[in-house]
């Protein structure tokens, strides 16, 4: 019987993915205006070597993925001052949130984004005010697909992971709530080859949340 759900922020609380994408293509551009946005795709939704990998691939410059990680890092700042999170907010999460706690549920953010940013976007949305917590895993050694962060909030929260239902979409995402021993719940999203197999149950939207963890409450549900 699941007692709280624990949201992942980017790709499921504001679709942000297409949003860094577009950034990080104008960066790779600049050093090889031919490449093809397909050719990035694979920075999307993966641990940060593996994304920096797939661009030093694509710049071919000779820079090393550390060095362009870096550059890009200086530009992050401006990046995120820039991005309107109101329009690449899903605003039924609201509606959600408000309906899972109703039913008794508790609620938390987990996520690989820095607790700055996790706090200033969720509390411009009116998420942060129906959360109990708000977790970043931007400090610990091994990010996603590393269970840790997901771990640490289930015990920050007095719970055991199997207590604990997930709502994630990316690969790495979906595969740190499994290794935690967490229900994990996917949201469906086409335009990335995520790898969904992990994933217990997927979503094909926000709001079919409510009627699984309905589900799962009341231990109808494997």
């Amino acid at each position: 019987m699941i007692k709280a759900v624990i949201f992942d922020m980017d790709g499921v609380i504001i679709d942000s993915e297409q949003e860094y994408l577009k950034y990080m293509y104008e960066f790779v551009r600049e050093k090889n205006p031919d490449v093809r946005l397909e050719e990035i795709y694979g920075t999307v939704g993966t641990t940060k070597r593996d994304c920096w990998v797939v661009v030093e691939a694509a710049v071919k410059t000779g820079e090393t993925w550390e060095e362009l990680r870096d550059e890009y890092l200086g530009r992050w700042t401006e990046i995120f001052s820039s991005v309107d999170y109101m329009s690449i907010f899903r605003p039924e999460v609201l509606e959600v949130m408000d309906q899972l706690k109703d039913m008794g549920l508790r609620l938390a953010v987990a996520s690989s984004t820095n607790i700055e940013q996790v706090e200033k976007i969720l509390n411009e949305n009116k998420v942060a005010e129906r959360l109990e917590l708000m977790v970043s895993g931007s400090g610990f050694k091994r990010s996603k697909p590393d269970p840790a962060v997901y771990l640490h909030t289930a015990e920050r929260l007095g719970l055991a992971p199997a207590e604990c239902l997930v709502i994630e979409d990316s690969t790495v995402g979906i595969t740190a709530g499994h290794n935690a021993g967490m229900t994990v719940a996917a949201l469906i999203d086409e335009r990335f080859s995520f790898d969904r197999s992990l994933a217990d149950f997927e979503l094909a939207g926000l709001r079919e949340i409510v009627p699984l963890a309905k589900r799962l409450q009341a231990g109808t549900d494997a």
